[in-house]
């Protein structure tokens, strides 16, 4: 069966693979241009992205569309912005295993349609998926790692700036190196600064 980008989200959108869809408001499946060249990764959705539907749409969010705004980057745009698992963790607690193995075909799905150039992970739940079990977010994030054509690159997750911010300037050194990188790799993302 051929991928189709609507029926996946329509599929989704329906999903009560795991406990999850008990306790959620909304599935959230992701925002942005299914034809970028870099995708976000985050962890799972927040109560205002449950609520909205979107992901990162809190204070976290709020700092992440700063910071990409900075870079010439946009979810209307130049991004798609996805997540580990697409339905709320109960008190925002980090996915389980077996959530994150339940939901883990959606994103698949989603990475196999976008195919993607570079993949961000922010924080370690996704890193530790896309890039190594063993990544250390607070050392490693900045740099790329290549596998199977593609560039993966860690980053601290936004709410945890919002935590420590004195973590804010090493965090936007990292965007600065992502803009650097798509400007090097990819030949179809136009960066897009306001006037």
């Amino acid at each position: 069966m051929e991928l189709n980008w609507n029926d996946l989200k329509q599929r989704c959108l329906t999903c009560r693979a795991c406990g999850l869809c008990e306790t959620r408001h909304q599935v959230v499946f992701g925002v942005g241009n299914p034809q970028a060249e870099v995708l976000f990764i985050g962890e799972g959705p927040g109560e205002n992205e449950d609520l909205q539907g979107e992901p990162f749409v809190g204070r976290a969010g709020k700092l992440l569309d700063t910071m990409l705004e900075a870079v010439g980057l946009s979810r209307k745009h130049n991004i798609y912005i996805g997540n580990m698992v697409k339905c709320r963790p109960p008190h925002n607690r980090d996915p389980l295993p077996e959530e994150q193995a339940a939901c883990a075909h959606w994103l698949e799905e989603q990475i196999a349609l976008i195919s993607p150039k570079i993949v961000v992970c922010l924080g370690r739940i996704a890193a530790f998926r896309f890039i190594s079990p063993d990544f250390k977010v607070s050392r490693q994030h900045g740099e790329f790692f290549e596998k199977d054509g593609v560039l993966y690159m860690g980053m601290f997750h936004p709410a945890a700036i919002l935590r420590n911010p004195n973590q804010k300037p090493v965090a936007f050194v990292d965007f600065v190196k992502l803009r650097d990188k798509i400007q090097e790799i990819c030949t179809h993302t136009e960066l897009k600064f306001d006037e």
